[in-house]
């Protein structure tokens, strides 16, 4: 696990997108794990800039989703087929048959889930996961008590995602209950994990699934166990973090930093 701590969110980003640029220069045809919220869209941002201006290609590049909400269809403005196409999709160069993106809306969620984890399979597997984390510790929507050992399926909100999730929506009570989402197990089976964390709403969680103990209760953390992880985070985030003068000791050492 590495931990890299920058001055800004928007710093924050810009690191994040070299690293997806570098996956994408040495694997033109990669496949890359999407996360939604607010988190990741700086991200997007200066991927779409990178796009445009230097070129960074997406014509082969195959996408899976993380989650979505259960009830919203695709062009609702709150869900989240609506919030990548606008933030993401449209403005790069990434063939439409090649976007995943869980299904709110399937007659079968049993069957989709097996589907959706079988074509992860038949893609090659993904390649870079990028992952946000809830106040809880949440990634994705494993919230907490969640199997470490999970995989794709429906899952229950905890009534504080809905909560930290209703300034998207006109009332709290719109907020759906229930989301499709990759289990924890589905995650750690990436082969690389970028997980991006802004504010000191975030430091809690941040330090706990970075220094705490693996547990179900904390679902990040779980990360502490796979071989190539990057927690990304700003100086909000980092702010409970008890290791810190090591964290910026290792990077003022890298070599070959990000």
């Amino acid at each position: 696990m590495e931990i890299i701590i920058q001055p800004t969110a928007e710093e924050m980003s810009r690191v994040a997108a070299r690293v997806v640029a570098k996956t994408l220069y040495a694997k033109p045809n990669a496949v890359i794990g999407l996360a939604t919220g607010s988190t990741p869209l700086g991200l997007y941002r200066e991927l779409v800039r990178m796009h445009k201006e230097e070129g960074l290609d997406f014509s082969q590049v195959t996408t899976f989703n993380l989650d979505e909400y259960v009830g919203l269809r695709q062009k609702h403005p709150q869900s989240y087929h609506y919030f990548m196409h606008e933030n993401l999709f449209k403005h790069i160069n990434i063939p439409q048959q090649n976007i995943y993106i869980p299904s709110g809306t399937t007659d079968n969620y049993e069957a989709f889930c097996q589907w959706y984890e079988r074509r992860i399979v038949e893609c090659g597997g993904i390649d870079l996961q990028i992952l946000g984390i809830g106040s809880d510790g949440h990634i994705a929507f494993n919230e907490p008590t969640s199997s470490l050992g999970s995989r794709t399926r429906i899952k229950t909100l905890a009534r504080q995602t809905i909560q930290d999730n209703a300034r998207f929506f006109d009332k709290i009570e719109d907020v759906p209950v229930y989301a499709i989402t990759m289990g924890v197990g589905t995650i750690m089976e990436a082969r690389k994990v970028i997980l991006l964390a802004n504010g000191g709403n975030k430091a809690a969680a941040v330090a706990a699934a970075i220094e705490g103990p693996v547990t179900s209760m904390i679902t990040a953390s779980a990360l502490q166990l796979h071989p190539n992880t990057l927690f990304i985070v700003d100086q909000e985030a980092a702010g409970d973090l008890k290791m810190r003068d090591y964290y910026d000791w290792i990077q003022e050492k890298m070599p070959d930093a990000p």
